[in-house]
Order: structure tokens, then sequence, then C-alpha cells
């Protein structure tokens, strides 16, 4: 609970024009994309720098309130959603493109930058930041890191982490500190960067990032490999691999996906074939013809019914935007869409296949499978109506079996989502009793008063995807 007196510190950090604490207001930041999840904030809050931040927190923690940093609201684990009520900070006065390094080929950027907004400015001088989560053209770099993103491009260039270089964040105390920095090697201490990256706005409020970039590539080239078999399809993901070759992206669309991403996007998307692998190659002009050829003969010695190359640039973009709009073309079908992101070694990518669909007949639940192949990052989704409690029952039984043969298969539970609340019941499935007692000490260690985005990442009894107002 916020105090008027402590209202009135707030207000005189950020002015009363940036802070917000009507019914109205707070409901706008009491929700994600995490379907049927609310919880209100006490307030929110927005400051213009690193100062204000480290007010805000010293505040916060004086007075044990807690804290949600929030960019976009994109997050679809409730990670954003203030379960405890508090006080949600969001970054839309910190939205700048503070330095774009070319010798150091690094850009530094305030967390409120959108990320597709990053990647245009550095394509402009010939610079390539290759994290491309499917929300990128709303969601921010500060959202990006603290769920760690990945994308569409991540089997060949990996993650967001794979790309922060140094932090300029706020610990729960309020002081500032500084991770990192424009090197390529930097062993002094622990890599409290890394660390970062992930947490879920649970250790550290983000106010800066340096992020590592990379030359272009001279050319690109798409194909659409259409199956008949959907486990033939999952076989070749593992065959491309097994063959030394590493595509830009390698992904996986069941025909349910097909059918609803085609009636959304209407480019011409076959419809009748159980499965397709969208499959890209980047970099020099003789590698991307060298690389494709090889992997149009592996799709069709895993009897791929047809391999089209796109012919155009306009062609190849249209497949990828459609790819793209998976979850917003499936959340049309019913009034709950629930996707989920299990993970397992591309090795085992066709018998989780196979596993995610015997469990769909299993609980009678519709499961529309896509995904990021190529990296073994399935996203299996359910279109459901919460309002359906015996259904939801269903639906929650079949992620919870999902999630335990992911492990079973050496997967996880979460491939880029994060944990937050949703996911937080299975993470000791994953990690067992000593490895969550060891994630407890740190968190204890940066945040003795769990001011910082408290109730997510550790268990809670339940699952259930509930309303909670205030």
């Amino acid at each position: 609970m916020i105090t008027n007196q402590v209202k009135q510190k707030f207000i005189e950090i950020v002015g009363s024009e940036n802070y917000f604490d009507s019914k109205t207001e707070r409901l706008v930041y009491s929700y994600d994309a995490t379907p049927n999840f609310q919880s209100m904030p006490d307030a929110v809050i927005v400051p213009s720098n690193k100062d204000d931040v480290a007010s805000i927190v010293k505040l916060c923690n004086a007075y044990h309130i807690p804290i949600v940093p929030r960019g976009s609201g994109t997050n679809l684990c409730a990670g954003t959603c203030p379960t405890e009520g508090g006080l949600v900070i969001i970054f839309t006065r910190m939205n700048q493109i503070l330095e774009i390094d070319e010798e150091n080929l690094t850009v530094t950027v305030q967390p409120g930058v959108i990320t597709q907004d990053l990647i245009n400015a550095v394509e402009q001088r010939g610079l390539f930041y290759p994290p491309d989560p499917s929300s990128m053209k709303i969601s921010t770099i500060g959202g990006n890191i603290n769920e760690n993103s990945g994308g569409l491009r991540g089997l060949k260039y990996g993650v967001t982490r794979d790309y922060v270089l140094a932090l300029e964040a706020v610990l729960p105390n309020g002081d500032i500190i500084q991770t990192g920095g424009k090197l390529a090697k930097d062993v002094a201490g622990y890599d409290l960067t890394r660390l970062f990256v992930g947490s879920e706005g649970t250790l550290c409020v983000i106010t800066e990032a340096t992020l590592k970039l990379i030359p272009m590539p001279e050319t690109k080239k798409t194909m659409l490999a259409l199956y008949e078999d959907l486990e033939a399809a999952a076989r070749t993901v593992s065959s491309i691999i097994a063959n030394r070759i590493i595509p830009t992206t390698l992904e996986f669309l069941d025909q349910p996906t097909l059918e609803v991403v085609e009636d959304f996007a209407k480019i011409g998307l076959p419809t009748d074939v159980k499965a397709v692998l969208l499959i890209e190659q980047d970099g020099t002009a003789d590698i991307v013809e060298h690389d494709m050829e090889k992997i149009r003969t592996i799709c069709l010695k895993e009897q791929a019914k047809s391999v089209q190359i796109a012919k155009t640039t306009e062609e190849a973009a249209a497949l990828t935007a459609a790819r793209r709009a998976a979850l917003s073309a499936l959340a049309r079908l019913k009034p709950t869409t629930i996707l989920e992101d299990a993970t397992v070694p591309r090795s085992e990518i066709a018998k989780m296949v196979k596993a995610i669909n015997e469990i769909a007949e299993k609980y009678n639940v519709k499961i529309c499978t896509f995904g990021h192949a190529g990296d073994g990052n399935l996203h299996p989704t359910v279109p459901t109506d919460a309002r359906n409690e015996e259904e939801m029952e269903r639906v929650e039984k079949a992620f919870e079996e999902i999630f335990a043969r992911a492990i079973e298969l050496g997967g996880t539970i979460t491939g880029e989502h994060g944990v937050g609340v949703m996911k937080a019941p299975y993470l000791e499935w994953k990690l067992g009793s000593a490895g969550i007692s060891a994630m407890k000490a740190i968190k204890e260690a940066f945040d003795p008063n769990n001011i910082m985005n408290p109730g997510k990442v550790f268990a809670k009894e339940t699952r259930k995807r509930v309303v909670v107002s205030k």
C-alpha cells in the first residue's frame, strides 16, 4: 500500500504528470499478454533517467513497496503482472538510442527502445542486431533483456544474452552499477551481466545496455519444404543439423497452424499438407547457394512432398511475416489462446512433436504446434475458452505432461518466454531442490526485502490462471 506521504515523495522525483494511481490508469498495467491473468498495481511511475530510477528504488526499499519493471507487456508468463501490487515502472521516457559505435561494433540504448527501431537504426549503417522475437515491432530492449528473448534467428545467431556486452542497472538498495563493457574479453570478477540477463526483473532495474553488433550478411534465401508426414518434417530438422549446416532460421508449422495462418495472412501457404519447414540461410552468395542446395537434398531425402525457394525478396519477406503472425492468427480462433514454449535438444524434436500430438489426443484438446524447430524450441498452442472450467482443467493437465516429457527428453520448461508466474511451479522439475535453493540464495543476497518483482520465478502451489483485483 502506498500512503499519501510516500506518493508525494514519488511525485517529487518524477512530477505529478508521471505518476498515475487512478483505477483506470492502474488497470492498463494490470495485465500483460498472458491470457486470463490480471493483478492491479497500486500505482504506475515513469522515470526519465537513471537517477530517477535510483531514487524510486531507494524509496521502495525503505517502505517495502514491490517494484515491477515493465516493457511493452508482451510477456507470456505473467512476468510483468504486479501480483503483489506495488509500483509498476515503465520506460517510455527512457527510449533513446544513445550511440552506435561502428569502430567497436556496439550500440548503447535505454531500456524503452523498441526492438524493431533498434534493428532498423543499425541496419542503416550496414550493421546487424540478430535477436528477433516475434514481438519485435512492439517489444522493448529492456523487456528482451529481462526475459533473455530469442526469435527466429536464434538457431544461427543465438539469443539476447549473446549480444549484451554491458549493463547499467539499479540494485534493490538504489545503488547504480555498471557491468561489462565494449570488450571482446573480460573476466574481472563475477559475470553480473549474464546473471542479470533473463532475471525477469527480480534482481535489478536495467537503465542502459550496450549490445554487440555484427556486419550485415551479404545475401539470404528463403525456402519452404512441404510434408505429408509430421514426424518426417521433425526428422529433417535433426538431419540438417547433423549434416553440419546451421541455417539462419529453421521454423516448423503443423497443419492446424498453417490453416489459421493462411486464413490470416492470405499469401498462398499450402494448407493440404501435414507440416512445413520455413528455412532461411544468409551469408555470402556462394555459401548461401551451396547450403540451400544441400538443405533441399536433405528435405527430399526425408520425404518432403516439395521444396520451394522464394523467387523474390517480397515473397521471402511475406513467408517470414506469416510465421511471425502465428500467435496473432491463432488468437482469432477462441476467446483464450495459451501458448507455451517447451524446448528439447534438436535431436529430440521428432519425439517431442509426436508426444505433443499424443497428449492432445489424450486430453481431447486442440494443440497447434509451431516454433523454432532448429533450436528445439516448440510452441504448442491451445485455442480455448477460459470460461469453460472443465476444458481448462484438461488444457492445464496437457501442458503439465508436455513439460514433463520435454524434461525427460533432456529439455526445459521454457526456452524464451521466461518463468514468471505460470512456469514457477515446474521450475524445480528442471533444476531440482538444490538448484532452487541456490537461486533463492542469490535473490536474497541482492534483494533481502524482496521488493523486485516478488511472486515471480519461485514456485507457488498452483498454475491456475486467475484474475486478481485490488
